[in-house]
């Protein structure tokens, strides 16, 4: 059954239309009925519609006896690892991640640190719809209080990671939830800092919450005029990240992924590295030749939190700089990544640019269609029977997640995005003429399956 407000990291949308105050109170309220009154934490970015989710979201909570720990200000991965730290039944993130400043989101932890799963967040949205919320009697609603607890997370971070060096770190953390912690952090690792957009602020002033090469040209200019050994940008919760090396170039998601996923075998004498279907191949091959395996799985950070769980896998990751560590806990984790890659850099005895330079870069391209949310299903369908026509010389299709098309120059994924109304589409392939080709006929062929779904 498709979900109705839940996509692939929670419940997301333009605050006021897909999201209001109305649906998160019901939301609090389901969570509390679904785990039996339990204790819940709550934690939020610095989104401006941020208080008012999080006012809505508590009444619903404590309308169903839960009782509250509100974190306040935080980044997601510090409330994931505090539902477990603190002994809570679960953990909400009031955060729409790397959207756009007028969106705004749900996301809910178990006290595993582990986001729900489709089968969990079903049983919520079934509560919702069917009404079936235990409402406490006046004597028995919850209470909520104020837990500032950061310091449990951040001297996980400092536990876990040990460095000798004095490294020079530019951070960009792009006046999101990480503003305050990521520079504790890292000088408490005894770094230099530097930061830029390390003000909170909701309207994002300093750049768009998600980092990526065209919002990133300043942090590029400052860790190349200042000769800093790193630049490291976060997304708006902070549990992605993006880094730029000692000459002031942001290095691909892919092929930084693709070396720390050798690190991590390295590090551990083989094991599994889970990403999932539309990353890059250099992510397998790289992998492979140093003795570990790669499983992959559906877009979506707890479907990497699922498999790294089912396969015991050492590390996990998406090539958007979200990357899960078991060891420490289940949530992507911006800023306890970059610390832990600083640390890898160290072990290895390189510099970024060397640490990626073994890694193979092929041409992967990446766009979107936009499409609204009713008329995908119709979409993807018209796109599975034009498939043939796409591309003729197709080995494979697989349909773990949309469809991926296995082609003899390389392969191409068209998949309904779960957390914005669009379609999106990678290719890979040898070369870039190969790979524009790719796109082009795909874009081409979802534009047109989208006029027929609207006629």
């Amino acid at each position: 059954m498709p979900l109705q407000f839940f996509g692939t990291s929670g419940i997301r949308g333009v605050v006021g239309k897909e999201l209001s105050p109305i649906l998160a109170a019901r939301i609090g309220s389901a969570v509390a009925t679904y785990i039996d009154s339990g204790k819940v934490i709550v934690g939020h970015d610095t989104r401006i519609s941020s208080p008012m989710i999080e006012a809505a979201l508590i009444s619903g909570l404590l309308s169903s006896s839960s009782n509250v720990q509100k974190l306040g200000l935080v980044p997601t991965p510090t409330l994931a690892y505090s539902t477990e730290a603190l002994n809570a039944a679960a953990g909400i993130m009031i955060t729409a991640s790397h959207n756009p400043p007028e969106y705004n989101g749900v996301k809910i932890f178990n006290s595993d640190t582990m986001a729900y799963s489709d089968v969990q967040q079903m049983e919520i949205e079934q509560i919702i719809k069917q009404n079936r919320f235990h409402l406490a009697s006046w004597e028995n609603l919850g209470h909520a209080i104020d837990a500032h607890e950061t310091s449990r997370y951040v001297k996980m971070v400092l536990d876990a990671v040990e460095l000798k060096k004095q490294w020079w770190v530019v951070l960009d953390c792009g006046c999101g939830a990480t503003s305050h912690i990521a520079p504790t952090i890292f000088r408490k690792l005894n770094c230099k800092v530097t930061t830029i957009n390390a003000q909170p602020d909701g309207f994002f002033p300093g750049r768009s919450p998600e980092p990526k090469p065209e919002t990133l040209t300043h942090l590029c200019s400052v860790v190349k005029q200042l000769k800093a050994d790193i630049g490291i940008a976060y997304d708006g919760d902070g549990d992605r990240m993006a880094v730029v090396d000692e000459n002031g170039k942001m290095l691909l998601f892919d092929q930084l992924l693709a070396a720390y996923s050798v690190y991590a075998v390295r590090k551990y004498n083989d094991g599994v590295v889970v990403t999932h279907v539309d990353a890059s191949r250099c992510i397998d091959e790289a992998v492979g030749m140093a003795g570990g395996k790669v499983v992959r799985t559906l877009v979506g950070d707890v479907n990497i939190a699922m498999a790294i769980k089912e396969h015991r896998a050492i590390f996990g990751g998406e090539p958007v700089g979200s990357w899960i560590h078991p060891q420490h806990h289940l949530c992507p984790d911006g800023i306890l990544s970059s610390a832990l890659l600083l640390e890898a850099l160290e072990n290895e005895g390189k510099t970024l640019s060397q640490f990626i330079s073994k890694i193979p870069v092929y041409l992967l391209l990446r766009e979107k269609v936009p499409c609204p949310d009713e008329l995908k299903p119709k979409v993807m369908e018209k796109i599975q029977k034009a498939a043939p026509k796409m591309y003729p010389k197709i080995n494979e299709i697989l349909t773990v997640d949309g469809l991926r098309f296995e082609l003899p120059e390389g392969w191409v994924v068209i998949r309904p995005s779960g957390t914005e109304p669009v379609i999106r589409v990678a290719v890979e392939a040898k070369t870039r003429k190969e790979a524009e080709k790719l796109l082009q006929i795909a874009l081409q062929t979802i534009k047109k399956a989208l006029k027929e779904a609207r006629a």
